[in-house]
């Protein structure tokens, strides 16, 4: 396990925005194969790589992904709902998992007093049900939806709102994201932008976006 640091300058740290899926949980998994096979049931034969390009964007940026890989025959709005009926299946059935060293890294932030809020594009009731199935729900001092602002990711809002549900500004909020995209939202917002990749590496332009990379979520105790 390692961290590398863009950034030597590591401020203050007040205050911890975490994402979700991918991050918190072991769900990004899901979402890419619920994508492939929510969009090959519609006759779009999606691949591992076009469905890695649908995580965390807002509606309409997924929507121009969608017909961007199958042209303008594709329906989002079913491909969506039939991804979100399988996945929901299937996690009814099995459970979620979380991702090693969350409750060590929640250890630590409670520790030093550091307080901690999700930050997820998804729908609130469906962050506050999965973090509960997992004992997880009570250990942050706010959730955070992206259907809470006006713009989803890459836009800054979710991160910006998250920093103000903990009364504090974004420049000394460490924010947590395993994909580009989040990666994106938070530097726009101002946050210390950290990557624990899941999927995929940091390209060259998510790195110059960032203030670290994590190997785990217990590299990232090293930065508090």
């Amino acid at each position: 396990m390692a961290i590398t640091l863009y950034n030597q300058n590591t401020p203050r740290i007040r205050g911890v925005l975490f994402d979700m899926d991918g991050l918190v949980l072991d769900t990004e998994k899901l979402y890419t194969r619920f994508w492939m096979e929510a969009c090959r049931f519609y006759g779009f034969p999606m691949t591992r790589d076009q469905a890695l390009k649908m995580r965390a964007a807002n509606a309409r940026l997924s929507e121009e992904n969608l017909r961007s890989f199958f042209g303008p025959t594709v329906d989002y709005k079913k491909c969506r709902a039939k991804r979100i009926e399988l996945m929901d299946a299937f996690i009814e059935e099995n459970g979620v998992e979380t991702k090693p060293g969350i409750f060590e890294l929640l250890d630590a932030l409670d520790t030093k007093g550091i307080p901690a809020a999700i930050t997820s594009s998804a729908p609130k009731e469906r962050i506050e049900k999965h973090l509960a199935s997992v004992n997880l729900k009570h250990r942050f001092a706010a959730i955070c939806s992206g259907h809470e602002v006006p713009h989803g990711k890459p836009a800054p809002d979710i991160y910006l709102h998250g920093a103000a549900s903990l009364g504090l500004p974004p420049e000394s909020c460490l924010a947590l994201e395993d994909a580009p995209t989040g990666i994106l939202a938070a530097h726009r917002a101002g946050c210390v932008t950290v990557m624990v990749p899941d999927l995929d590496q940091p390209d060259e332009r998510t790195q110059k976006l960032l203030h670290a990379r994590a190997d785990s979520l217990l590299d990232v105790i090293k930065l508090l």
